[in-house]
């Protein structure tokens, strides 16, 4: 493990202050805790896994005239 300082706002210290008193678990980890979980939803791959789970969610609608809709993505 690798020490870290980061700065906090008085409202995050405050925030982070009751949460660690709250829940009986150290800034420190709760700040880690934190810190994993903001990296797991912006990892790049998980962006990517997002868009290909979307792929194909329109073929069945019959609502939409995809090939006018895609035709307004290639007007340029």
């Amino acid at each position: 493990m690798r020490r870290t300082q980061i700065y906090l706002t008085e409202k995050e210290h405050s925030g982070i202050s009751e949460l660690a008193m709250l829940t009986g678990k150290r800034q420190s980890e709760l700040i880690r805790q934190a810190v994993d979980e903001y990296l797991v939803r912006k990892k790049p791959d998980d962006k990517l896994n997002k868009i290909r789970k979307a792929k194909g969610i329109w073929k069945d609608r019959s609502d939409l005239d995809l090939t006018k809709l895609r035709a307004d993505f290639d007007r340029y």
